[in-house]
């Protein structure tokens, strides 16, 4: 046998050629980076002309440099570009076929910059525009929400702790309760531009550079408020990105959250909504079933947006200053982490929208559990003045009483009652039936269709500013 067959062997099949062909397999990023294209030929636009303008290159060349370039991003686009493994990433796959294009001159484009710098502000600038789309994506979901939330101000459902009916609540309540989640889910966006919008454009590989640059010019043409103010953590920074990720997976946990309660409504046992066939599937075997698949993947998801968040935190984790190979790991994770959650938030959008919500099936389980015994203990508080403690014992007495015989709350004489506590007056039964129940809970944020119609008024206001 051959040296030359077991090296082969030793190696593997796949790396046919030996340790090279490792080499390149795990060092080439462009399988995945070439979805930095846009932001990296925009950054070379506006580093050449900051280079022009300082003197450091010619208008001339300038000219030629942003000719080539705006050539490449329509080859891109048009499909027509051969990115290569050989060339290892975006920027490298640019710079050779814009050398193709315009000759030496193509060389001249990375004076005063590296590809720690270049990297950094291509994938910050990817960042940056995904948070735009998602703000968006989740405006769309708030108005989805608060559009069932107005039409069903005053429809009563059961509200839950433990998975038990707990107290009476309404549905358009139940889905202002995710509004808030989603704000601040929308907040959270926001927050993150504001502390990425700075460009290391600048920092070249990790000190600076001795070229007469102005970083405020490329800062501004990039549309960042400011370049960043240490050229070490310029390159070496991916806070940006962990934020993202952060943020990604706390409106994933909460979309999941949504997820799981569409999946439990929309079973027989439940019956409260029903998902349109768009966002439901059969089955291959049993041809009664209707599954709730697209929030069941919502649900599932899930998970992978926030084991990218783990991941690329365990990469930073043990990273010193500045720039290591290994931080090439940051952009699959994001990647796959927008993508999916831009794709969780359009079917969430969709499922809201178009889903069918059974009124009836609701105010039915909303009276079930003994659902206004709170109710009850509130009003011999109000009425007879007796302190919550022994309030709250008559109740469970009341309760013990109505399941005895087998009924609801509501459904106990007003004799059965005074043998619990003769004070009580047939006044009771205005509170114990549970669309009273709902009306009476007028405090600020609670489940009165009053109160749900003044926030949903105050949180249209709201998202038409945002």
């Amino acid at each position: 046998m051959s040296d030359k067959k077991t090296s082969n062997q030793m190696w593997g099949g796949r790396f046919a050629s030996g340790p090279a062909a490792i080499m390149e397999a795990i060092n080439a990023s462009i399988s995945f980076d070439r979805k930095l294209y846009a932001q990296d030929i925009r950054g070379s636009i506006a580093h050449s002309q900051m280079l022009a303008q300082t003197g450091i290159i010619s208008a001339a060349d300038q000219e030629k440099i942003a000719h080539g370039l705006n050539t490449i991003l329509k080859e891109i686009e048009a499909g027509s570009f051969e990115f290569s493994t050989k060339l290892e990433d975006i920027h490298m796959n640019v710079e050779a076929r814009l050398a193709d294009l315009i000759g030496p001159t193509a060389g001249r484009l990375h004076t005063a910059r590296s590809r720690n710098d270049q990297v950094a502000v291509d994938l910050r600038l990817w960042v940056k525009d995904e948070c735009f789309r998602v703000a968006e994506a989740l405006k769309g979901l708030i108005m989805a929400l608060l559009a069932r939330a107005e039409e069903h101000a005053a429809t009563v459902m059961p509200g839950f702790t433990h998975m038990q009916a707990a107290q009476p609540v309404t549905f358009g309540h139940h889905c202002m309760a995710y509004v808030e989640m989603f704000s601040r889910d929308l907040s959270r966006v926001r927050d993150a531009i504001e502390r990425m919008d700075e460009s290391p454009l600048g920092a070249a590989a990790l000190a600076g550079t001795s070229f007469p640059i102005d970083r405020h010019q490329t800062a501004k043409a990039l549309g960042f408020r400011e370049p960043m103010r240490n050229s070490l953590d310029g390159v070496s920074d991916r806070d940006f990105a962990l934020e993202f990720l952060a943020m990604a997976a706390i409106c994933a946990t909460h979309l999941s959250r949504l997820a799981e309660e569409i999946i439990i409504w929309s079973t027989p046992q439940f019956g409260f909504i029903r998902l349109s066939d768009s966002f439901s599937t059969g089955s291959s075997i049993m041809p009664q079933k209707k599954n709730p698949d697209a929030a069941e993947l919502v649900r599932g998801k899930t998970g992978r947006v926030n084991g990218h968040l783990v991941g690329l935190l365990t990469v930073m984790k043990g990273m010193p200053l500045t720039y290591g190979k290994d931080m090439q790991e940051d952009k699959e994770s994001v990647f796959d982490a927008a993508e999916t959650l831009d794709l969780m938030l359009a079917a969430m959008t969709g499922m809201v929208s178009d889903m069918t919500v059974n009124a009836a099936a609701m105010k039915k389980a909303a009276g079930s559990g003994h659902a206004t015994a709170t109710d009850l203990a509130d009003w011999l508080v109000r009425t007879l003045g007796l302190p919550f403690r022994e309030a709250h014992h008559v109740t469970g007495r009341a309760v013990a009483l109505a399941e005895e015989k087998k009924v609801g709350l509501e459904k106990l004489s007003l004799d059965d009652l005074q043998s619990i506590n003769p004070g009580i007056t047939s006044d009771i039964f205005s509170v114990l039936a549970v669309q009273n129940s709902v009306k009476s809970r007028v405090s600020f944020g609670g489940t009165a269709p009053s109160e749900v119609r003044k926030q949903i008024r105050a949180w249209k206001k709201r998202i038409a500013k945002a």
